[in-house]
C-alpha cells in the first residue's frame, strides 16, 4: 500500500508537529514508507490531497482536525472526479474540532488509532457538497464529510478560529462560551428553507445544520440520528426563541437531548437549498463548513452517496 500523510503542523497547537518522532515511527511500525506533506495555509492540504490521489497514492492520512480531514477528503473526491483515481482516506486526528473523528469512536491515542487504520477494512461512505457565496462575493463550492451549517454556527466558527486562547484551552470549553457569547449578540436571521421537492418553508432561525456526521462544535451531538452511509442528510433547524432559554439549553445538545424541544425541527432529504429572505445584507446567514467559515448563504447543499472510501 503506497501511504501519503498530509500534516497540519499547527493542529492542536502543533502537538504532532512537536511529537513527530513518535508519530513517524509509529507510522513506519504499521504502514512502513509514507511520503509527509505538510500544510502552510488554508487550503493547502486540499491541493496536497489531490496530488498524493492522482499520483497514485492508496492511503491519505488527515492528521488535524476536522479542517484538515475535510480538505483533504475534498481533495481526494476531486482527484477522483478528474481522473478517476481512488484513494482511501484515514485520519489521525489532533485539533481543536475532532467531531468527525468523535462520530467514528476514533481514540486519540496516536499508536492505537494507527493500528486500527492498518488493519481496518474500507467502507464507503457518504459526502457532502455545498455551493455557497464566498467573503469576496464569489460563487463557490466544496465538499464536506461532516457537517455544513449556517447561522450561529458561522458566527461562531470564526470567533473560535480567531481566539488567540485556541490550542491553549479545553477545545470544548472554548466551543461553548464562544457560542454562548455569539448567541447573546445574534440576531435571528430570516431564510426560505427547501428541502428535496418539497414545499419552501420561511423561517427565522439561529441555525439551520444539514448534517452527514453526528457531532460538530467540540462535543455536540446536533443530529444524534444521522448516519455515514444512508444516503440522506439530517437537517437540524433551530428556529428563533427566547435567548435566554435557549442559551441554557445548549447543554442538551451534548446527550443529544434536543429532539423533542420546541425549537428545533428536524428532517431528512438529499438537497437542501437555504436563502435569505427580504434584506439579503442582514439575512445572508454565515456559513460552517466542517468548522470553517468561508462565506455566507445563499447556499446548495447535496449528498453524494457513497461518494467517499473511508479507512478507520
Amino acid at each position: 500500500m503506497k501511504v501519503g500523510v498530509v500534516l497540519n503542523p499547527i493542529a492542536g497547537g502543533g502537538w504532532l508537529k512537536r511529537h513527530w518522532p513518535e508519530v513517524s515511527a509509529s507510522l513506519r511500525k504499521h504502514f512502513g514508507d509514507f511520503e509527509l506533506r505538510e500544510t502552510q495555509a488554508t487550503g493547502d492540504a486540499e491541493r496536497l490531497a489531490l496530488v498524493l490521489a492522482a499520483s497514485g497514492f492508496d492511503l491519505v492520512i488527515a492528521a488535524g482536525g476536522d479542517g484538515t480531514a475535510s480538505e483533504v477528503a475534498d481533495g481526494l473526491l476531486q482527484a477522483f472526479a478528474e481522473s478517476g483515481r481512488t484513494a482511501e482516506l484515514g485520519l489521525l486526528p489532533c485539533g481543536a474540532g475532532i467531531d468527525f473523528a468523535r462520530g467514528l469512536g476514533l481514540s486519540d491515542e496516536v499508536d492505537l488509532t494507527l493500528k486500527r487504520i492498518a488493519e481496518a477494512k474500507a467502507r464507503r461512505v457518504d459526502a457532502g457538497r455545498i455551493s455557497y457565496v464566498d467573503d469576496h462575493g464569489a460563487l463557490a463550492s466544496r465538499h464536506f464529510i461532516n457537517i455544513a451549517s449556517l447561522g450561529l454556527s458561522g458566527a461562531t466558527d470564526r470567533a473560535v478560529n480567531a481566539d488567540k486562547r485556541k490550542g491553549n484551552v479545553s477545545a470544548k470549553a472554548l466551543f461553548y462560551w464562544r457560542t454562548v457569547w455569539e448567541f447573546m449578540r445574534y440576531r435571528f436571521q430570516d431564510v426560505l428553507i427547501t428541502i428535496d421537492d418539497g414545499v419552501p418553508v420561511e423561517a427565522r432561525v439561529a441555525l439551520v445544520a444539514v448534517a452527514n456526521g453526528k457531532f460538530f462544535g467540540a462535543g455536540m451531538m446536533i443530529a444524534p440520528d444521522a448516519e455515514l452511509d444512508d444516503g440522506q442528510f439530517d437537517i437540524v433547524i433551530l428556529r428563533a426563541a427566547g435567548k435566554l432559554k435557549l442559551i441554557w439549553d445548549i447543554r442538551l445538545l451534548y446527550g443529544g437531548r434536543h429532539r423533542n424541544h420546541p425549537a428545533i425541527t428536524i428532517l431528512r432529504g438529499r438537497k437542501v437549498v437555504v436563502e435569505p429572505l427580504g434584506d439579503v445584507q442582514k439575512n445572508g446567514a454565515l456559513v460552517d463548513i466542517d468548522g470553517e467559515s468561508p462565506g455566507r448563504i445563499p447556499a446548495t447543499f447535496e449528498i453524494l452517496p457513497g461518494a467517499l472510501t473511508l479507512r478507520y
